[in-house]
């Protein structure tokens, strides 16, 4: 990968994790007073302002996924760089970017699960749960390019292997 591929990517890593610390910052706290402020008017009981909780915690935990990605992401780019990326050091933070697009196709569903039951279009809710879908499919492809990463570093590891026999022999 070329130097410029690698600050491309480097800068969108960048400001997407200042994207998801603006959410995290400005608008969930926005959103919580916005949905405080419709409480009152619309239910008097519990129901909505246990849902509204619930979505913040749900819109809050799927942004946690997404910065641990990003920040999983500029691990490994920095070992792309070193030309570390085909160890086995490589895994452990493609095993979590797995576990946290799997988490984050989960959440989106809860999303979706909690904003059902009341006056959302249900198209609306059924496009949500596209999302959940698409994110799940997401982890499916990362846990592909895992396997090949499998296959890569086996295939370096008997090159070197052979290389060491070959200067042996010679």
């Amino acid at each position: 990968m070329g130097n410029l591929a690698l600050h491309a990517l480097r800068i969108v890593l960048v400001v997407c994790l200042a994207g998801t610390v603006f959410v995290q910052v400005v608008m969930v706290p926005l959103l919580a007073v916005d949905l405080r402020a419709d409480e009152g008017v619309v239910l008097g009981d519990l129901r909505l302002p246990a849902l509204a909780v619930v979505f913040l915690c749900l819109v809050l935990l799927s942004v946690v996924t997404i910065q641990v990605t990003l920040i999983c992401v500029w691990r490994l780019l920095t070992m792309v760089r070193r030309g570390t990326v085909f160890s086995h050091a490589a895994f452990r933070y493609v095993d979590i970017v797995i576990g946290a697009i799997s988490a984050a196709s989960v959440l989106i569903f809860g999303i979706a699960a909690t904003l059902a039951p009341g006056e959302l279009a249900p198209g609306i809710v059924l496009l949500i749960c596209g999302a959940a879908l698409l994110t799940a499919g997401v982890a499916l492809i990362v846990l592909v390019m895992r396997m090949l990463l499998g296959q890569a570093v086996a295939r370096d590891a008997e090159a070197t292997h052979l290389r060491a026999e070959l200067d042996e022999v010679i």
